[in-house]
């Protein structure tokens, strides 16, 4: 599934010189990041895209039928025991339904589209055991913010997270918690199909038996026929039944976690952070004031969602001074509330309407977070900047809560908590690898540098000493739909939301160095295009997240992990300067996987880090997957 910045991908698959799609009934389009704009611009910008899909046979849903990881679900395109992708970081949230679901970048999309295949390197799979029952009032997003808290040192970073127990999680549960195993860190986070999958299939294959005439992807039912959806139906919910997919008994893990439901409480993520989670009662505790609160996005505005803030704000009004945003997962989510009269409920109680989308969730139309003000949202984001003002305040929270915030004008809870809950019960186990090294096999593979591929790189030291950067902070979310923004407008910007002074620092040729899971966030590919527009080559950092790193490689951005290195910046010189100049100059020997440091003081250390293998040396010399693959096709 692509979205909104499917035109740049239409230019991307062109350039490669693609003529057709490798299989039209692959890909599917959706309108949904930026549908408050109603500029001419933009309607002539989705008009085109309409017009592509048509002209390729590919499914296309327009501005207002939803946020397109609700349609993919709704339609039957994210099934159960399937792998489904789109170019969007929240992909994960298939796995609520038993999908293996996980994100690509855009250069990744016109590959697919042209070739039917991408890239991946197999991650160490988690398990996370999931024990006991919530507690009434606790919900899945209290779980995935307390996950998110309680293992916030990339325990699961760019892992396959597979969920077990949780047998009474609701579906709509299920899916907020696989939503956010972005914020965690994972690539995935997949939960067993199960009688609840089974009998959510079937109420939504009901409900389109109701409401398939409004889809003109579908075709139509000759006359006397009886109607049946070409992915969710009969048969292939009883293939389900018939083909259960469980875990081999001799399964291996990286890592187990366990999580005791039953001890958890509503928790709160933030501010301005999903690393931090702190229960409800003590927040509340604080008199935290707030200026407006958000009950949108992918990860909870969907029929159960809106219910449980309707059920709060019935016969009640919004605080004076807050603004209460809501928006529907989708056009068949408003009906479905509409039919309830949950949405006319929100409405009644001040609640103002936004349509179906993403919005605010990205920073972009109505509403968004002012300077100094604090905002409460039930989105999945809460990252310095995203919704609005640098300056500005985010926390997370479910969807009950969220309203209730929204009547008491603070941080509140829908019913009284006691500030004396139990403390989370929870356990992690890493499992030892087997003996056999990969440093051995590497050791006896001979190094080697492709003709043209830079056998040494050198460059300054130039650090930004912060953990978890993520990718509104280094490409702020404002600008990702802005179409005009080129490369000089991108080198302007870059880094803006984390450090503004870092433009006035960096050089080019400098060797960029960064925390740990550097590049954390959205799927957004200019997180790497701005960091090359500074003319950097090659940057190190202790970690990466995957979504970055595919989006560096695919825009020929070298990268080097070296938590030594990291730990050795981070001991010299602390954090008081957000970019630091080092002085401190290196020789990075590429394929050997060597990096030698001299400080300014002539002090030598050399460091042995991964070496830069034949595949990314070739999509380098071709200048990024785009060009890659134009070679091949």
């Amino acid at each position: 599934m692509t979205i909104d910045y499917l035109y740049i991908i239409q230019y991307r698959f062109k350039s490669i010189g693609a003529t057709k799609f490798y299989n039209p009934k692959q890909p599917v389009f959706a309108l949904d990041h930026d549908v408050q704009n109603k500029t001419e611009k933009n309607l002539k910008k989705y008009a085109n895209i309409e017009k592509f899909a048509k002209e390729h046979g590919v499914d296309f849903y327009p501005a207002g039928r939803g946020i397109g990881h609700q349609v993919m679900i709704e339609e039957g395109y994210a099934f159960p025991h399937t792998l489904t992708v789109a170019s969007d970081s929240h992909s994960n949230i298939y796995g609520g339904i038993g999908a293996v679901g996980t994100p690509i970048v855009r250069t990744d999309a016109a590959a697919i589209w042209a070739t039917g295949q991408t890239w991946w390197q197999i991650p160490p799979v988690v398990k996370v055991q999931l024990e006991g029952q919530l507690q009434p009032g606790v919900t899945g997003k209290d779980v995935i913010i307390s996950l998110c808290g309680l293992f916030n040192q990339d325990q699961v970073l760019n892992t396959a997270i597979e969920f077990h127990g949780g047998d009474a999680l609701s579906v709509e549960d299920r899916l907020a918690i696989a939503n956010m195993t972005t914020e965690w860190g994972a690539l995935a986070g997949v939960f067993p199909v199960d009688n609840l999958t089974i009998d959510y299939l079937r109420k939504r294959m009901a409900r389109i038996e109701l409401t398939h005439f409004n889809n003109k992807n579908l075709k139509p039912t000759p006359k006397g026929e009886k109607f049946v959806h070409p992915r969710i139906n009969n048969e292939t919910i009883q293939g389900l039944i018939d083909n259960p997919l469980t875990p081999g008994s001799n399964a291996t893990y990286a890592k187990k976690l366990t999580l005791d439901l039953s001890t958890l409480t509503p928790y709160i993520s933030g501010p301005n952070s999903v690393k931090v989670a702190t229960p409800l009662a003590e927040l509340e505790a604080k008199d935290i004031k707030i200026s407006k609160a958000y009950l949108v996005s992918c990860v909870n505005s969907r029929a159960s969602d809106l219910k449980q803030a309707a059920d709060v704000v019935k016969g009640k009004k919004v605080k004076e001074g807050v603004e209460f945003y809501v928006a529907a997962a989708s056009s068949e989510v408003q009906k479905e509330v509409e039919e309830t009269g949950d949405w006319q409920t929100l409405l009644d109680a001040g609640a103002k309407p936004l349509p179906a989308g993403c919005g605010p969730c990205i920073g972009l139309g109505t509403g968004l977070l002012k300077d100094n003000e604090v905002g409460i949202s039930a989105t999945n984001r809460n990252f310095k900047g995203r919704m609005g003002s640098p300056s500005s305040l985010a926390y997370l929270a479910s969807p009950a809560v969220v309203a209730a915030s929204a009547l008491s004008g603070k941080i509140s809870s829908p019913n009284g908590l006691d500030p004396n809950a139990p403390t989370p019960s929870f356990t992690i186990e890493t499992i030892q690898q087997s003996a056999t090294s990969s440093d051995e096999s590497s050791s006896a593979a001979e190094p080697e540098v492709l003709p043209n591929f830079p056998a040494v790189i050198k460059g300054e030291l130039l650090f930004c000493n912060t953990d978890n950067l993520n990718t509104d902070g280094i490409y702020p979310g404002k600008y990702t739909y802005n179409d005009d923004m080129t490369m000089d407008d991108m080198r302007k910007v870059v880094m803006e939301n984390y450090d503004p002074e870092f433009v006035n620092v960096v050089k080019p040729g400098d060797v960029l160095v960064g925390g740990y899971n550097f590049g954390t966030g959205s799927s957004r590919e200019q997180a790497a295009t701005a960091l090359k527009s500074r003319d950097l080559q090659i940057m190190i950092a202790g970690s990466y997240s995957d979504i970055f790193k595919r989006n560096s490689i695919n825009n020929a951005l070298l990268l080097i992990d070296s938590p030594e290195l990291v730990n050795d910046l981070k001991e010299e010189f602390g954090n008081k300067e957000l970019t630091k100049r080092t002085s401190w100059n290196v020789t990075i020997h590429v394929a050997e996987g060597r990096v030698e440091v001299k400080k300014d003081n002539g002090f030598e250390k050399t460091y042995k880090v991964g070496p830069l293998g034949k595949s990314v040396q070739e999509i380098w010399l071709d200048n990024g997957l785009e060009g890659w693959v134009k070679q091949r096709l």
